[in-house]
C-alpha cells in the first residue's frame, strides 16, 4: 500500500485501525462525551465513541442530542481543538529545588509518548498547519510543542454535520481534507456503515495496510462526493475574504468596534476556544520549600495585562482588546505568517457568553467601509 491510495473499511476495520495504532504505543485520543460537550479523551475502541451523537450550535448555544444512528462523526466540533494535545492550557516547564547549598534544575518532558489523534475535521488540520508556521517555522522553533509533534499520528474524518456557526468552506480550509493527515476518512451510512479511507503518509499505509480492507469502488467515491457537496450546502455561516485585511486596516475608527464593545465581556472565551491563538503568559511560583517551577499558560488579548508596558497597559478598553484581537486573527496575521489565523471552525461564535459573531462583525465593517466614530476621534 502507498500513500495515496483509496480503500474502504468497515466499522470492524476502523476499531482495527485503532488497535494497530495502540500496538504501535501510540496513545489513542479521540472525541468523547464529557459533561455535555464532544472533548478530547483515551479511546481505545470505538465503542467509546460519541455514537449517534449530533450537536446543535448557535451564537451562545451548544447542545447535545442523542440519535438512534450508527454514525460516530455526526457532530461539528466541539470547545476543545487539538491544540491542546500539542500546546497544553498549562505545563511546567523546569523545576528547580534547593537543598542546602545546592540547586538543582529539572526539566519536564513536553511528552510521555507519541499521540494518535482520532477524528480531527479538515479545519483543525488547518489550525495545526497554521501552529506548525508559528511555532515551527520561525527562526526559533518552540521545542516543546516539536516534541509532541514529531511523532503525532493523525486520522482526520471528512465533515459530513456542519454546524450552524461553521464557515470552513469561506476559508478554504474543508469540508474535504487536503493535507496535514497520515489517514483521511469519510463515514458512510448509506448502503451500510463503512469507512472511504485514502493514505497521506507512509506510516499511515503501513498501519492500514495491516487491517481488513478492499478496494474503494464507484459507490465510495460518489458517496464521499455527495457527503462533502451536502456539507457545504448547508454552511451555516459565511465570510468574505476578499480584501479582508484592507478593509480592516482601514477601518480601525469604525464605530463598529464600540458597538460590539457594549456586547463583549471580555472574558477571553474566544480566545481559548480558538485552535489558533498562541500568546502564553510565563509565571515562576515558588512554595514554602524552596521550590520554584516555571509555568507556561495561555494567555488572551482580552486580559489588561497582555498589553501591559512600563507605566500601564496599552489596550485600556474592550473595544480596543476586541479590535486588536480580529484585526490580527483576520488581517495582520497575513502580515506575520502568510495567512489567516481563522479556520472558519465557528468556536469562537458558539462558545461565546453573548453570541457575538466574528462573521457579522466583518460584514457590518464590510457594508459601511470608512465610517467613522463620532467627531473622529480615535479609539483609545
Amino acid at each position: 500500500m502507498d500513500v495515496g491510495d483509496e480503500v474502504v473499511i468497515d466499522s470492524d476495520g476502523f476499531d482495527a485501525v485503532i488497535a494497530a495504532l495502540r500496538s504501535r504505543g501510540f496513545r489513542t485520543l479521540g472525541p468523547v462525551v464529557r459533561n455535555g460537550a464532544i472533548v478530547h479523551g483515551d479511546v481505545s475502541s470505538s465503542q467509546d465513541l460519541p455514537r449517534g451523537r449530533h450537536d446543535q450550535q448557535a451564537p451562545g448555544q451548544y447542545r447535545l442530542e442523542q440519535g438512534e444512528g450508527p454514525e460516530l462523526f455526526g457532530w461539528a466540533v466541539g470547545p476543545a481543538s487539538w491544540k491542546s494535545e500539542f500546546f497544553p492550557p498549562e505545563e511546567v516547564v523546569w523545576r528547580a529545588s534547593v537543598d542546602g547549598d545546592q540547586v538543582t534544575f529539572t526539566e519536564r518532558p513536553a511528552a510521555l509518548g507519541p499521540v494518535a489523534i482520532i477524528g480531527a475535521r479538515p479545519c483543525e488540520l488547518s489550525a495545526l498547519e497554521v501552529l506548525d508556521r508559528v511555532l515551527l517555522a520561525g527562526d526559533v522553533a518552540d521545542d516543546r510543542y516539536a516534541a509532541r509533534r514529531s511523532d503525532a499520528f493523525v486520522i482526520a474524518v471528512e465533515c459530513g454535520a456542519p454546524a450552524a456557526t461553521c464557515f470552513c468552506t469561506s476559508m478554504g480550509t474543508g469540508p474535504s481534507a487536503r493535507s496535514g493527515y497520515d489517514l483521511a476518512l469519510t463515514e458512510l451510512i448509506d448502503g451500510g456503515h463503512r469507512f472511504y479511507a485514502r493514505v497521506g503518509s507512509q506510516v499511515g499505509a503501513e498501519v492500514l495496510e495491516t487491517v481488513p480492507h478492499i478496494a474503494a469502488g464507484n459507490d465510495e467515491v460518489a458517496g464521499r462526493r455527495e457527503v462533502l457537496a451536502g456539507t457545504e450546502a448547508r454552511m451555516g455561516r459565511f465570510m468574505d475574504t476578499e480584501g479582508l485585511p484592507d478593509l480592516l486596516a482601514r477601518n480601525l475608527e469604525h464605530p463598529r468596534w464600540v458597538e460590539v464593545a457594549e456586547r463583549c465581556l471580555s472574558c477571553g472565551n474566544c480566545t481559548l476556544v480558538c485552535p489558533t491563538c498562541f500568546c502564553t503568559d510565563i509565571k515562576d511560583v515558588t512554595d514554602l520549600s524552596g521550590t520554584v517551577e516555571r509555568r507556561r499558560r495561555w494567555a488572551s488579548c482580552f486580559d489588561l495585562d497582555h498589553s501591559y508596558l512600563h507605566g500601564g497597559s496599552v489596550r485600556l478598553t474592550t473595544q480596543s482588546r476586541y479590535r486588536q484581537w480580529l484585526t490580527h486573527k483576520l488581517g495582520t496575521w497575513w502580515d506575520q505568517f502568510g495567512e489567516s489565523g481563522c479556520v472558519g471552525c465557528g468556536r469562537c461564535i458558539a462558545w461565546c457568553p453573548v453570541g457575538i459573531d466574528l462573521t457579522e462583525e466583518a460584514a457590518a465593517i464590510r457594508d459601511t467601509d470608512g465610517a467613522l466614530t463620532s467627531g473622529g476621534s480615535r479609539l483609545p
